[in-house]
């Protein structure tokens, strides 16, 4: 019942203390049945009584074996018999039925997230991928050992749980001289990025049922944070001038809030234009309704300045405005903000605590010193230089090889462009063959709620040089005149 390996990585109390456990749940040995000698089963394997003496106290500690004074030592009596003690052992079942599984009808709700072969690679045309060549290393290296070596008192005790007030006060003095918000730090609570703001922000301000307004196509992640507070998503057209407030009115004039990236849409990539600004705050204020602006990579304009945050013409406090660090300085950080109406902070702050109480210290001390030393506007501004350069390489090499087979969108900002095919073509399964062949194409019509009216693909080029880009247009040439809608 008990086989020793001498060899073997494991010590020999753990040996011990693994076959009788083993043999325990299998069924072999059945509660109340008496076990050998400490002295016996170490004469029996060849081994010292020590390890046997370890082994037996472990699993009497964990209540798989009792000792009873005068008589020996047998297996506990409390243990389950789930086999019945009369039934011989050729005829226990193989597999043991667990029983009912149940899970929440919120977990229910949530779609698959069954990862595609797109999501896995790295490089052209990876979407959300920001070059980590140029990132500044040397110095976010200097300040990370700077705040190890003689952390503030403050970075060791408990933290309030809108995050370091010093980080705080960075935040807000960037948001309000770079994309023109109104705010200060104790509006400011510091996530860990924007999904995690965006799920806080749906517990507090949603109910299972509510409608809520969603870009059409929109952020897939998004979405499914909505789909979990059990939320009905109404997908709104988005053109070129932004999210259609007037469909939206159309269809659902009471939804609860409407969910959107107005300086940069995802993933079309048109800007929301100041008439589409000034009906929807004007729909939120009549409606009673919520606006969430995901303001995801607005530091990256290559035809005009960024343009000015939503948030910062809401008089009427109806804005949550989320940003991340992910796409500036690297994904892993899980940094990102959300600033909250006055009103709402203190409901911000009581689902906070029944999450994660409060972000970690030391990545926002090393930010906050990043930033206030002028390390983070350098890193923007050579940034923005690099992948403006991309990004007119990428337009000009499919302008040349793929003509009028595409049609090129939101080239004006971010760090991807979308592209629309000619009907015929399926997006997903020419990604599935491209991502065979090491080209990250993420299809367009998984960003649809409904029917998708598009196919096509959104090309990121943050982490791809612009020496490569040109090849990698090539390839995906030959992709498309290989599939089977041109064949």
């Amino acid at each position: 019942m008990i086989a020793i390996r001498r060899k073997a990585a494991g010590p020999l109390h753990r040996q011990v203390y693994d076959g009788f456990r083993a043999a325990i749940l299998r069924g072999d040995l059945r509660p109340g049945q008496r076990v050998p000698s400490s002295r016996n089963l170490a004469s029996e394997l060849g081994i010292s009584r020590i390890p046997v003496l370890d082994g037996y106290a472990q699993l009497l500690a964990e209540g798989y074996f009792e000792s009873r004074s005068g008589s020996g030592t047998f297996v506990s009596r409390s243990l389950p018999d789930q086999w019945g003690r009369c039934q011989p052992p050729q005829t226990r079942p193989a597999r043991i039925d667990a029983g009912p599984r149940p899970v929440s009808r919120r977990c229910a709700l949530l779609p698959p997230q069954d990862r595609a072969p797109w999501f896995d690679g790295w490089g052209a045309f990876g979407v959300h991928q920001p070059d980590f060549e140029h990132f500044p290393f040397r110095v976010w290296s200097n300040l990370v050992a700077r705040h190890s070596r003689s952390p503030r008192i403050n970075a060791l005790r408990p933290m309030g749980p809108l995050g370091s007030e010093r980080f705080r006060r960075a935040v807000c003095d960037y948001l309000r001289t770079a994309r023109a918000l109104r705010c200060e730090p104790d509006q400011v609570m510091i996530v860990a990025g924007s999904q995690q703001a965006l799920d806080i922000s749906a517990r507090v301000l949603f109910d299972p049922g509510d409608a809520i307004w969603v870009e059409e196509p929109g952020y897939r992640l998004g979405r499914t944070v909505f789909f979990g507070a059990g939320c009905r998503l109404m997908g709104v057209p988005v053109d070129s001038e932004g999210l259609d407030v007037a469909a939206g009115i159309r269809k659902c004039r009471k939804a609860r809030a409407a969910y959107v990236t107005p300086s940069h849409q995802y993933p079309l990539g048109s800007t929301m234009t100041a008439s589409r600004r000034l009906q929807l705050l004007n729909w939120a204020q009549t409606s009673g309704a919520w606006i969430i602006e995901d303001d995801y990579d607005s530091e990256y304009r290559y035809e005009s300045m960024p343009v000015a945050s939503l948030q910062g013409l809401d008089h009427s406090r109806r804005v949550i405005y989320i940003g991340t660090f992910s796409k500036v300085l690297f994904p892993s950080l899980r940094l990102g903000f959300i600033v909250i109406p006055p009103d709402l902070v203190g409901r911000f702050i009581a689902v906070r605590y029944t999450m994660d109480i409060c972000p970690p210290h030391l990545t926002q001390e090393v930010v906050a010193d990043f930033m206030c030393e002028g390390h983070f506007a350098r890193h923007i501004r050579r940034m923005r230089c690099l992948y403006g350069e991309r990004r007119t390489t990428l337009v000009e090499s499919i302008q040349r090889e793929l003509g009028s087979m595409v049609e090129v969108q939101g080239a004006e900002a971010g760090m991807h462009v979308a592209v629309a095919l000619p009907e015929g073509f399926k997006d997903q399964e020419i990604a599935a063959i491209a991502a065979r062949q090491g080209l990250w194409l993420w299809p367009l019509s998984p960003t649809y709620v409904g029917e998708p009216l598009r196919q096509g693909f959104i090309l990121g080029f943050g982490s791809a040089t612009a020496q490569r880009i040109p090849a990698a247009v090539r390839r995906l040439r030959t992709i498309l005149l290989s599939a089977p809608a041109h064949a």
